[in-house]
């Protein structure tokens, strides 16, 4: 790494990818189960992770049905961190305090939305790069489901970027998705021992993370220019 390792900044929305994270705990601790009602009617927590719930980007009601587009959503994530929050009867900055952060020895604190206002170090990013690499909060086979497309073959939108068919999402960390559901485990694409596709996430506040666990390398960064 180089640079300033301990100044800590806004993440953005690499912040969903600890949230995400935080989700695949509460699954695993039998807190949430992914496919429980979660949103707007007929939406699931899976729904939420993979950013295909019908929710818009920013707080408005439902662009449409869950299930049927996908639309990047600042609004799912906070409504996934709400349910998570309700069913562990703590608020989610704790839980993601206790469950993530941590147990990873981050010193990042989320100070605002969990969709976006994790603040934390360029130590704390390769922190967390290490631990899609080689999980130790959850099972590898959820944290690899958690990195496979969920609802595979749906159109959708990407803020900032367009419309894209299909646009794929991941449940969890990583191309396009956000976190599954597991009972022992039940998450996205091959995070075992090593992932075979790059994960990644970027935020508006210049920072970003990429990690593949083949080749165990990490990548990120943290700029304000």
């Amino acid at each position: 790494m180089r640079g300033v390792r301990d100044e800590v900044q806004r993440w953005a929305s690499v912040t969903k990818l600890v949230t995400a994270l935080a989700a695949l705990v509460a699954a695993e601790e039998g807190v949430i189960d992914l496919d429980e009602p979660a949103g707007p009617e007929g939406s699931t927590v899976r729904h939420l992770l993979a950013h295909a719930s019908g929710l818009p980007f920013e707080p408005g009601a439902p662009t449409g049905r869950p299930g049927r587009r996908r639309v990047y959503s600042n609004v799912g994530f906070e409504k996934l961190a709400d349910h998570i929050a309700e069913r562990a009867e703590m608020t989610f900055a704790d839980y993601l305090a206790a469950g993530v952060l941590q147990p990873l020895g981050m010193r990042a604190e989320l100070r605002g939305s969990p969709a976006a206002d994790l603040y934390g170090s360029l130590d704390d990013l390769a922190l967390l790069a290490r631990e899609l690499q080689r999980p130790t909060l959850v099972a590898p086979e959820t944290l690899a489901e958690a990195t496979t497309v969920q609802f595979p073959g749906l159109a959708g939108v990407l803020q900032d970027f367009g419309r894209f068919d299909p646009l794929g999402r991941r449940t969890g960390p990583a191309r396009a998705t956000r976190p599954a559901r597991s009972g022992t485990s039940a998450a996205p694409a091959r995070f075992s021992g090593s992932i075979p596709k790059p994960t990644w996430h970027s935020g508006s506040s210049r920072t970003w993370l990429s990690a593949t666990g083949r080749r165990k390398r990490g990548r990120g960064c943290r700029t304000t220019c």
